[in-house]
């Protein structure tokens, strides 16, 4: 005969369930950043005709599932609307189940956060100022100069020799971007070399509560306060800096890998991470200010990847190629096993880690006299 349960174990196991329940349908409920994303725009190199009524049609959508009672989440964390189609928002889960149904929505995903993944590099790579050593397979045409690198990371220190003009002529007449003012950083901080600067609001400038998640006012600045960004933008596009050293190891001179090119600045990180719909921001934007490749350092882990659809960088990646402008993305900081490279759609370039050619030996002296060399 099957035994059955004692009344106290059902009692316990009723409340259990209940428990269980009530947890998933508080979280549930608890507004977070998603971003809709609606594919492509109709816009031309870049550039929209109405981007008010744009936006317009993006509120009147989020309207239509929001509680009339909530009208203070009816707004836009961004819109995306030249290279693509889209904007992000504060939903529930099952505000954003409700909303993915609707015909114009390719898909929905929560606004995940992506982590951030040197003067030898280029030459390890046998290219001597741009130029493959075999000079068959140029990096740029006519020096680089009207090449346009954007640079989505955490910003820039612009008093850094590798960003110098020295020698470069006036910037392209095709550059529609800006250089953004902030606390601690000036128009002026740009020059022909640095010819455009955007910063958005990042991970540390989110605040949570009960019923929404919103932005906090700050003043915010292109500028560098990690050095991620720094380091990138240098290895991309550093000018040459003669006698660099690192403490006196590896004297010579420091360069990118197109010295002569332009860079254009997108902070879309700090050091807490990069906002999936941030990201989103930035390549939108570097795809309307007319830049040529778009380099990203950035990813997620490798054991979290997921489909193209509800992958950012894959996303704005595949609408720039659209328009025309490369995308390089860095393979990520895993492996070297097997499934471990990130960014990998085929319409990314996808750039992996290897081990360099050299190395600093020195000698360490123990106090007993003892030397050894490492």
């Amino acid at each position: 005969m099957a035994s059955s349960l004692p009344p106290c174990s059902l009692i316990i196991l009723f409340f259990l369930n209940y428990f269980i329940f009530c947890q998933g349908t508080t979280a549930n409920q608890i507004p977070e950043a998603y971003v809709v994303y609606m594919g492509s725009s109709n816009s031309i190199n870049g550039e929209i005709f109405d981007i008010e009524a744009t936006e317009s049609s993006h509120l009147k959508l989020l309207s239509s599932i929001l509680p009339s009672q909530e009208s203070e989440r009816l707004s836009l964390v961004h819109t995306y609307n030249h290279g693509f189609k889209g904007f992000s928002a504060v939903l529930t889960d099952e505000e954003a189940a409700v909303l993915s149904d609707h015909d114009e929505i390719v898909s929905i995903f929560a606004d995940t956060t992506l982590e951030l993944h040197t003067t030898r590099s280029w030459d390890f790579l046998e290219s001597e100022s741009g130029i493959a050593s075999n000079h068959q397979y140029p990096l740029h045409a006519s020096g680089g100069e009207d090449v346009i690198i954007g640079i989505i990371d955490t910003g820039i220190w612009p008093e850094s020799p590798s960003f110098n003009d020295n020698g470069i002529g006036k910037i392209p007449s095709r550059w529609n971007g800006v250089c953004m003012e902030g606390s601690d950083f000036k128009k002026s901080d740009c020059n022909r070399k640095l010819i455009g600067a955007r910063y958005y609001d990042t991970r540390e400038d989110m605040i949570k509560t009960e019923s929404n998640r919103t932005l906090k006012s700050h003043t915010g600045s292109p500028r560098d306060s990690v050095g991620h960004g720094t380091h990138t933008a240098s290895t991309a596009a550093g000018a040459m800096v003669p006698n660099a050293s690192y403490y006196g190891l590896g004297h010579g001179t420091a360069k990118g890998g197109s010295p002569s090119s332009r860079l254009a600045i997108y902070k879309a990180c700090s050091l807490a991470g990069c906002s999936s719909a941030t990201i989103l921001k930035a390549m939108d934007d570097a795809i309307k200010d007319g830049v040529d490749i778009i380099s990203i350092s950035i990813g997620v882990s490798s054991i979290i990847q997921s489909d193209f659809l509800n992958d950012p960088i894959a996303i704005g990646a595949f609408h720039a190629n659209e328009k025309g402008i490369m995308v390089v993305c860095a393979g990520g900081n895993d492996g070297p096993d097997a499934f471990t490279v990130v960014n990998s759609a085929p319409w990314i370039m996808t750039v992996a880690a290897s081990n360099i050619d050299r190395a600093f030996r020195s000698n360490v002296v123990l106090g007993n006299g003892q030397i050894y060399h490492v």
